[in-house]
């Protein structure tokens, strides 16, 4: 019976980590296409979006298979009910991912960023790619330490966030309220994507320990 709880509990951890791929791959395509201006991959990305939806359905019947068949208890319970919220964090930041693509087919031809910003953009996407791959890989070992790294990446792109806010209140600022408009809701997404990420990795520690984090670094 534990065998086959482990085993179970594996391939959903599998499962979610596709979903993760997904969504770092469709964050990667809706930067390029926002930087870019480019409608096609803009188009691709949201035509995309139901491969993770479907994945997520997958996961979650994963989930509900292991609380009838294993009749978990204790500490597999919470790691279960774990499944089941990292299953939210990414459809979550799969629909980010798509807003994202979204602006950028909604501003085309034109770009809806200004020059100024784009290297933020760049290096947040960048870092929202990585955490959702780092995502992966912790969902995939279980290793609590490197889920904890998540929150480094997170760091990083909070700061780049908070920077950016720096160019829109700028007195030189001449693009207008829809390009300000703009940069702001773009930013939210990218900050709400890697902390998604951040919330898996809290998840894959509780997971792997039974702990919380907070528990987990004071031992």
């Amino acid at each position: 019976m534990r065998s086959a709880y482990i085993e179970q509990m594996a391939e959903l951890n599998a499962v979610l980590g596709q979903m993760c791929e997904l969504a770092g791959t469709a964050m990667e395509r809706s930067t390029q296409a926002l930087l870019q201006a480019d409608l096609t991959v803009a188009e691709e990305v949201i035509g995309a979006h139901e491969q993770l939806t479907v994945l997520s359905t997958r996961a979650e019947e994963r989930a509900f298979a292991l609380l009838a068949l294993q009749a978990p208890v204790a500490g597999d319970l919470r790691a279960i009910v774990s499944g089941f919220q990292i299953v939210a964090d990414i459809e979550r930041m799969g629909a980010l991912a798509l807003h994202v693509a979204k602006i950028a087919r909604r501003r085309h031809p034109a770009k809806a960023l200004p020059e100024e910003v784009n290297g933020y953009f760049a290096e947040m996407g960048r870092l929202a790619v990585t955490m959702a791959t780092n995502a992966r890989e912790v969902l995939n070992t279980q290793n609590p330490e490197d889920a904890l790294k998540l929150q480094d990446d997170d760091d990083a792109l909070d700061d780049l966030h908070r920077h950016l806010f720096t160019v829109l209140m700028d007195r030189e600022w001449k693009h207008g309220v829809a390009a300000a408009v703009d940069v702001t809701l773009l930013g939210r997404y990218y900050e709400r994507f890697s902390d998604h990420a951040v919330l898996i990795g809290r998840r894959v520690v509780f997971q792997a320990t039974g702990q919380t984090p907070e528990q987990f670094t004071e031992v």
